[in-house]
């Protein structure tokens, strides 16, 4: 099963900047889909942002105009702006796509996600 890491959380204050990657640990042979989760105590796991592999992007009002999601090859990235404690989640990416050529040629998909990372907002 294929899994995908993810790196580039931490500390850090309101009004910083962090940018958070996301990648397979072994090829995939086409990502359909990705996106960025995050979930907050006491929260529900929502939706960050989503961009397909023909670069359409949707974002969560609440980081609208401040996150960017983009997608090179099989690496996720969010880079994150104007950040604010609100923010404060542990992120996780997804990707969804075609695991082999067979399953391409049969339209089998499946969903990968990353291991999660502590982003914390705070001064």
């Amino acid at each position: 099963q294929v899994q995908l890491v993810e790196s580039g959380g931490g500390l850090v204050q309101p009004g910083g900047s962090l940018r958070l990657s996301c990648s397979a640990s072994r090829s995939i042979f086409r990502i359909n889909t990705a996106g960025w989760y995050r979930q907050a105590p006491g929260k529900q796991r929502e939706l960050v942002a989503s961009i397909t592999t023909g670069g359409s992007t949707n974002y969560a009002d609440a980081v609208q105009g401040r996150f960017t999601i983009s997608l090179q090859r099989q690496t996720v990235y969010l880079q994150m702006n104007s950040l604010k404690p609100e923010d404060t989640a542990v992120y996780y990416c997804n990707a969804g796509g075609h695991g082999s050529y067979s399953d391409s040629v049969r339209g089998i998909t499946f969903d990968w996600w990353g291991q999660g990372t502590q982003v914390t907002v705070s001064s």
